[in-house]
């Protein structure tokens, strides 16, 4: 994938990290805003420094990895960074990449992740290599799956992981 400019939404700009961009992350909130030009909502990723981090590190070891790693919404309207999303990496050889994403808590239930989520769907779905993409959720009905439901996931499975319980997998297949 070349070098992207970030997607834009309706209301939102999604923001492609590269390593540095995420090492001024992990360093601050006062870092990260000015190098985005941008406010940063309180606790506006509960993903962490680890998810962060781990990103950084794959952007670290490739330049093939950028723009399958993270995203930061920015909301146009209040300048804002509002969340954390993007990609689990580039695409596997069966064409698959894995969807994540987060809206803080003063900017939920307006449709935002919603937004977010079909934003990055739409930038996967226009490489030629992608055939699908999935997602995880906790094992219940909640805003995640209501939101996978929205963009057209179907839920696939049911998996018991050791640290998070019941978690459902979602697919997408290519329109």
């Amino acid at each position: 994938m070349a070098v992207q400019m970030a997607i834009e939404t309706e209301n939102l700009w999604l923001v492609p990290c590269n390593a540095e961009m995420l090492k001024i992350a992990i360093k601050g909130n006062k870092q990260l805003s000015k190098l985005l030009g941008a406010a940063l909502v309180d606790q506006w990723t509960t993903f962490g420094v680890d998810a962060l981090r781990y990103a950084m590190d794959q952007l670290s070891a490739s330049s093939l990895e950028f723009g399958w790693w993270t995203y930061f919404p920015i909301h146009k309207l209040d300048n804002m960074l509002i969340g954390c999303g993007g990609y689990k990496g580039s695409p596997t050889k069966e064409g698959t990449v894995e969807l994540g994403y987060e809206i803080a808590s003063r900017y939920c239930n307006r449709g935002l992740a919603t937004e977010m989520a079909r934003g990055l769907i739409l930038n996967a779905f226009a490489d030629s290599r992608i055939k699908s993409i999935l997602a995880h959720t906790l094992g219940e009905s909640n805003a995640s799956t209501r939101v996978l439901a929205k963009c057209g996931f179907v839920k696939k499975e049911e998996i018991y992981d050791m640290e998070d319980g019941l978690i459902w997998k979602w697919e997408l297949i290519r329109p």
